[in-house]
């Protein structure tokens, strides 16, 4: 029986130019076998700018929605996606050669591990690349690390976000991504990190595009009222979750489980 990791993507139409090298990269994936990826490409928007990019094949699937922000574009594709493990992809951004099958390796072999993330750089204009240091060390990430990262770091988490891939149940039970106009992925980052142990790959799993039309260099992104409006909801939802003690796995009848 064929298994599957669903590749989810939020795209608007200024992004979408980037669309076809994202599938390149998907296409240069090799998975285990038995194993076979999707991809969902949600457009925030009903415009035609999207489609024209997207590609023919019967593993892409594309809907549109009305505008309300990238967070929102990729929870209501969950509907489309049928698969074990949501891996998120950007629009710009590219997954490195072996980034799915080093995901699912991981989660297939440890049960108490509920995401996995990996090292990121940054795909400049010319087509350089830049890394940074401070990564964290390969293997587990047990919970609150990253919160208390985030919280002694100006709000800065020690993984990033965009190289996010989830067990899908643990994806729907903390309801997708947050409702904030940014940082959405950041505080899902933070309730996953508030409820189970993850897993950070030191191998390079993705190209982070930087470009000029991207939403996290608009001025808004940083606007100090909003930023900390958006962090305090961020941070007070993962603390909640903490405070409650429900943990992934759940133990028996129910019971969190300390594993």
């Amino acid at each position: 029986m064929t298994r599957r990791v669903t590749v989810v993507t939020a795209v608007h139409g200024p992004s979408a130019r980037f669309l076809p090298d994202a599938y390149a990269s998907l296409c240069e994936q090799r998975l285990p076998g038995g194993w076979e990826w999707e991809w969902v490409i949600q457009q925030d928007g009903t415009t035609d700018e999207v489609r024209p990019y997207v590609p023919d094949d019967t593993r892409v699937s594309f809907g549109q929605g009305r505008p309300g922000g990238p967070g929102v574009a990729r929870t209501i594709a969950l509907a489309r996606a049928g698969g074990a493990y949501v891996k998120v992809l950007d629009a710009d951004d590219r997954l490195t050669p072996g980034a799915l099958s080093r995901d699912m390796a991981v989660l297939e072999a440890h049960r108490t591990v509920g995401w996995t993330t990996s090292r990121a750089l940054d795909l400049l204009p010319d087509g350089s690349t830049v890394g940074f240091p401070g990564d964290p060390d390969d293997g587990p990430l047990e919970r609150g690390v990253v919160l208390d990262h985030w919280k002694r770091n100006d709000f800065r988490a020690p993984v990033h976000p965009a190289t996010l891939c989830v067990r899908r149940e643990l994806l729907v039970a903390l309801g997708g991504w947050m409702a904030l106009p940014a940082s959405e992925d950041t505080g899902l980052l933070l309730a996953l990190d508030a409820v189970s142990r993850g897993w950070f790959s030191a191998e390079v799993g993705l190209l982070y595009r930087k470009w000029e039309g991207q939403v996290t260099g608009q001025a808004s992104h940083v606007d100090p009222v909003e930023r900390t409006a958006r962090m305090a909801v961020a941070e007070a939802r993962a603390r909640a979750l903490a405070d409650f003690k429900w943990s992934y796995p759940a133990g028996p009848a129910g019971t969190s489980s300390t594993a």
